[in-house]
C-alpha cells in the first residue's frame, strides 16, 4: 500500500478513536495498533527500507531477522507497535485490570509513532 492510503486510513482510524471514553480501552488498544501499524509503514517506505508493496501487519508476524533489520531503521517506533500489541492479550483479549492505563500508554506509543512517520523525509 502506499504512503498517502496508509495516511488515509492512519487518519481515519485515528478519528474515530475520539468518539470513545477512557473505559472503551480495548477499542482504544486495538485502534492504536490498527493506528500504528499504518504510521510504521509510512515510516518504512519513506526511509526506502520496505517497498509499497510490502507491509508490515504485526511486528510478532515477522522473521527474526526481518525485525531485526526493520528494527535497524526504526527502533522506537517499532518497539512502540511492540508495546501496543503486547498490551492485546491482557487488557482487549483477557480482563486484567489496569485496562484504562494501559489506553493511554498505547496512545503515547502511537503518538511516539506517529511523530517518527511525520518527521521522515
Amino acid at each position: 500500500m502506499d504512503i498517502e492510503a496508509h495516511m488515509a486510513i492512519a487518519r481515519r482510524i485515528e478519528a474515530s478513536m475520539q468518539k470513545c471514553e477512557p473505559t472503551d480501552y480495548e477499542m482504544i488498544i486495538e485502534a492504536a495498533m490498527l493506528a500504528g501499524t499504518n504510521w510504521l509503514n509510512i515510516l518504512l517506505h519513506k526511509l526506502g527500507t520496505t517497498p509499497s508493496q510490502q507491509d508490515v501487519f504485526h511486528s510478532y508476524l515477522l522473521t527474526v531477522n526481518e525485525f531485526r533489520r526493520l528494527a535497524v531503521a526504526a527502533e522506537k517506533p517499532l518497539a512502540a507497535l511492540v508495546a501496543i500489541e503486547d498490551s492485546r492479550p491482557p487488557f482487549v483479549r483477557g480482563n486484567h485490570a489496569g485496562g484504562e492505563a494501559a489506553a493511554e500508554r498505547a496512545l503515547a506509543q502511537l503518538a511516539l509513532i506517529r511523530a517518527s512517520a511525520l518527521g521522515a523525509t
